[in-house]
């Protein structure tokens, strides 16, 4: 099992009083293992800076409190905060959203995976109690597909959801030449560019439910035409990449054969 070094990073945006509730249902954890917690304050108003200010006090054993001068943008926030986590010298990184829907009890179990395997991501995916909204489903689904698509491969279970354990090497060397969507099409995005770049990746249930009084930070027609181009430009991406990716497929079907000949002869 990996020495890994963690770490959990906060993109927040008016979630400022929810989030109390995410970090002290992580903060046990956080102490008993020597992991930070980075918030990055993505350009708020005052109310929600201020809230994030009292959770950077109360808890500055643990927190890591990083503001932009200007709300960026879920996809900018990430980026910002896995600078930082390279910076001080972290090697893992778990995305958690602040607005409560991701059930924290499963960050022990998605270190654990990563643990055991350090290069890949370990990614979530949502297994919704009865508060989801039918169209989110929906949109999972036909986002799912799309996914399989572009990458040309199957056991991409989820992605749209943000909880997920990134190998900080692997991404920033991504964002050394590279950049996502900035806003709702980032999670796709930096999810099959990072497979393209031959990031291993695997998948496991967290629980996600959706508040009565939540507030969403997702706009319909502005974040669905975003997505549609983050898709878009993936299916480009991926018709330049089909000489690779039927070279992918070529050593693979012939690597079985190998692995199957061999324990037939064995």
């Amino acid at each position: 099992m990996s020495d890994i070094q963690k770490a959990i990073l906060i993109p927040v945006y008016n979630h400022g009083k929810a989030c109390f509730g995410v970090v002290e249902s992580i903060a046990l954890y956080c102490r008993e293992h020597a992991a930070k917690i980075i918030l990055v304050d993505d350009g708020n108003a005052e109310e929600t800076k201020r809230c994030l200010q009292e959770i950077a006090e109360q808890y500055r054993d643990i927190v890591q409190l990083l503001s932009l001068p200007k709300n960026a943008g879920k996809g900018e926030a990430f980026r910002s905060g896995m600078l930082k986590a390279r910076e001080l010298g972290f090697t893992h990184v778990l995305q958690l959203d602040a607005d409560g829907q991701h059930d924290a009890h499963r960050v022990p179990f998605f270190f654990e995976r990563a643990e055991q395997n350090p290069a890949a991501m370990i990614c979530g995916y949502p297994e919704y109690d009865e508060s989801a909204p039918t169209h989110r489903k929906g949109a999972h689904r036909f986002a799912n597909w799309w996914c399989s698509v572009v990458t040309w491969r199957r056991g991409i279970v989820d992605s749209l959801c943000g909880f997920r354990v990134y190998p900080v090497e692997s991404v920033c060397d991504f964002y050394r030449k590279h950049r996502t969507d900035s806003r709702m099409g980032f999670d796709i995005e930096i999810l099959l560019r990072l497979i393209w770049r031959g990031v291993p990746f695997e998948f496991h249930g967290v629980r996600v439910t959706y508040p009565a009084d939540g507030i969403s930070n997702f706009r319909a027609f502005r974040d669905n035409v975003r997505i549609s181009w983050v898709f878009t430009k993936l299916f480009l991406g991926m018709v330049v990449r089909i000489p690779v990716f039927v070279f992918q497929k070529i050593r693979a079907a012939k690597q079985r054969q190998s692995e199957q000949s061999e324990q037939k002869n064995g």
